[in-house]
């Protein structure tokens, strides 16, 4: 069971390759489409296809760009109507021969909508019914008998979000933008809001000096505990940082810490974040290391000491929460 698994998911990777290496001038044709389209993108299939197309409306839609889904057989029975002048369709097929997506790329064509095909064959009618057409073709679905559209699926909805990429870029869409159209989510809102927003500062944060003994330290990251304490210079300038896990380490390495100070125990240079920053930001920055950061100093141009944020700052619904 595991090999068939394995066996399709190695398939499905080949065919997004070889439909990589297939993009050329008909790509950048459709790209030029959607980023010259007044009104909304209307995309369309059947069965699987469908999948792929509702995924493209949405995807299309996260990115700024109106997009909406048409069902090809609905379209027959009055859902033709949401097609206006200025659209562009999008329309996908495996076979290329689906009957209702063939009528509605009829109708498109009489209504001088422009029409993209993402089409599993090229030398069909809906082929040549289509403006600019991208080949989503497969070599083979991967499962045992070459039944389910598992490949072509994948290849088809992959095609779709390398459109929406491209068109991003075309249009200069940017993280500030995709904050704006999710306000409510973690990702909307790691992209609206600045570390300023989110980190702890002035007697939330344990403040201490490079001299200061050990022991206090440990008493000053208890009294505030957010996971560490800022060592400031004389000037308020960050001179390093000590953690809870720089804490155990200094107890593995000394049987007695009472002779020990901050300076003896602190990271020199720590990662730092600017307070303009974007919890995003922040967040990769924390993450995206071998050894995953729990906080951050937060300094300013000229290395003055501003706060602390937290791993658990950028997940919480709001400052301060729990």
């Amino acid at each position: 069971m595991i090999d068939a698994a394995r066996r399709l998911l190695e398939c499905e990777a080949r065919s997004i390759e070889r439909a990589s290496a297939r993009l050329g001038a008909e790509f950048g044709r459709a790209v030029d489409l959607l980023a010259d389209c007044s009104g909304k993108v209307i995309a369309a299939g059947m069965g699987k296809s469908g999948a792929a197309a509702r995924k493209l409306a949405a995807t299309l839609s996260a990115t700024g760009v109106p997009a909406v889904f048409l069902h090809p057989a609905e379209a027959e029975h009055g859902d033709f109507g949401l097609v206006e002048s200025g659209d562009v369709a999008v329309l996908i097929s495996k076979s290329g021969t689906t009957a209702e997506v063939v009528r509605l790329a009829r109708r498109l064509q009489e209504h001088e909508i422009p029409r993209i095909g993402i089409l599993g064959r090229l030398d069909t009618e809906l082929a040549r019914l289509c403006d600019v057409v991208l080949d989503a073709g497969v070599e083979e679905e991967g499962d045992p008998y070459n039944l389910i559209p598992a490949a072509s699926a994948i290849v088809a909805t992959a095609l779709g979000d390398a459109l929406a990429v491209a068109l991003m870029v075309a249009r200069r869409f940017d993280p500030e933008h995709f904050g704006r159209l999710h306000p409510g989510g973690q990702l909307g809102r790691n992209l609206r809001l600045r570390v300023r927003d989110a980190m702890h500062a002035g007697e939330e944060v344990a403040w201490v000096r490079p001299e200061t003994p050990l022991r206090d330290v440990v008493i000053a990251m208890t009294q505030k505990p957010l996971g560490a304490a800022c060592v400031l210079d004389t000037e308020g300038l960050l001179a390093g940082l000590i953690t809870d896990g720089d804490l155990r380490r200094a107890l593995e390495r000394h049987e007695d810490i009472r002779s020990l100070a901050a300076a003896d125990v602190m990271t020199r240079t720590p990662v730092t974040i600017a307070p303009d920053a974007l919890l995003a930001e922040a967040l990769v920055l924390m993450e995206r290391r071998p050894r995953q950061l729990s906080v951050l100093p937060v300094v300013d141009s000229s290395g003055r000491a501003l706060g602390l944020l937290r791993l658990h700052d950028i997940y919480a619904t709001q400052k301060g929460t729990a």
